[in-house]
């Protein structure tokens, strides 16, 4: 049975080395067999249908974005019911009230939560961290250029995470769902 997925390339179209059209994404993906590509903004968010595991398609997209586009990037792969449970566990929901300054890291591995488990003995403040299944929820009021957290869990983490704004969660809900953001 083919489910909803969503493809969280990280770092593309982040400098001059990494562009990557989101057409050539679609077609890249739609080339390894999969379905309904759409991408959204100009980040390296593509929704796909795919009877394949998430870390399958991941490890299948990294390696066709090498062979085809000669661009090295880690490739996240989360399914429609993951994302949705993201947004319904979100434990930062009623703080975090600028979705800009509301980051969402998803691990690659649920294993990785234990790399993040160490920032709990810091004080974050005005921040906060949580945790959730295979997510770390981020809450930057000051900003997330000038955050030491952010910056603190990207160390702890270094290729085993990506970022997503909440405004752009709500946005690959929506496409995935076929709802309004």
């Amino acid at each position: 049975m083919s489910a909803s997925h969503i493809g969280l390339v990280r770092g593309i179209n982040v400098g001059k080395a990494k562009r990557i059209s989101m057409a050539d994404l679609r077609a890249l993906v739609e080339g390894l067999g999969y379905r309904d590509a759409k991408t959204l903004l100009n980040s390296g968010n593509v929704v796909f249908t795919a009877k394949a595991k998430p870390e399958l398609a991941a490890s299948r997209i990294e390696k066709a974005l090498v062979a085809k586009t000669g661009v090295s990037a880690r490739v996240t792969v989360l399914t429609a019911a993951e994302l949705a449970d993201v947004i319904a566990e979100n434990p930062l929901a009623a703080v975090a009230d600028d979705p800009a300054r509301h980051l969402v890291a998803v691990l690659n591995s649920p294993a990785d939560r234990s790399r993040i488990e160490p920032l709990f003995q810091q004080d974050w403040t005005p921040g906060r961290l949580a945790l959730g299944k295979r997510v770390a929820y981020l809450w930057c009021p000051d900003g997330i250029l000038e955050s030491k957290l952010v910056a603190a869990v990207g160390r702890a983490l270094k290729d085993a995470v990506t970022s997503r704004n909440w405004a752009t969660v709500l946005k690959l809900h929506a496409l995935v769902t076929g709802t309004e953001a």
